[in-house]
């Protein structure tokens, strides 16, 4: 007779968990580990909890394991000017599309080449596939008799150094990151 295996045991330490502010505006997105503390320390309250419903016991307790929690004080956010840019960043914005051909993005080009006196900034930069990228080397648009799907801007809005970071999004998230999702 043959024993059914046990599921698999999920991957706790990659689980991420929203943070809000007690306003209910997203603040970061924070190891599993680290959510539990703060709810078993009373310091958050789960406001979406795990779609699936799984549970996570201690000893003497049980906590629901959350996908969004809420502080319990408010925390002052310092202004945060405009937004690095970065690879993630980069590749989120332009949704992991080739902004050339729309293919899958694996690399980032820069539409003005820096040999060309280019600028490293969010208007030049563009998520681009390895064929076109090659294609395009160092030349400019106009020579080749490209254009681009989509002119790059830089991201605005509060919760693009949220979303730049995190790759497993939680669906549950959406509410709370408003436009910028």
């Amino acid at each position: 007779m043959a024993m059914a295996l046990p599921p698999p045991a999920p991957t706790w330490g990659r689980r991420r968990v929203l943070l809000l502010n007690t306003t209910f505006e997203p603040l970061t997105a924070l190891p599993l580990r680290r959510a539990v503390v703060l709810v078993v320390c009373g310091k958050a309250e789960v406001v979406h909890g795990d779609p699936t419903g799984m549970i996570v016991h201690s000893a003497t307790a049980s906590v629901q394991v959350p996908s969004v929690i809420r502080l319990s004080s408010y925390v002052r956010v310092p202004y945060r000017g405009r937004v690095p840019l970065t690879r993630a960043g980069l590749m989120h914005r332009d949704r992991y599309r080739c902004a050339y051909c729309g293919g899958r993005a694996e690399t980032i080009d820069h539409v003005i080449p820096r040999s060309r006196g280019g600028q490293h900034t969010w208007q030049n930069c563009v998520a681009c596939c390895a064929k076109c990228n090659h294609r395009k080397a160092d030349k400019l648009l106009a020579d080749l008799g490209w254009r681009l799907r989509v002119v790059p801007t830089a991201p605005r809005g509060p919760h693009w150094r949220l979303l730049a970071g995190v790759t497993d999004a939680d669906p549950l998230w959406l509410p709370y990151l408003g436009e910028a999702a």
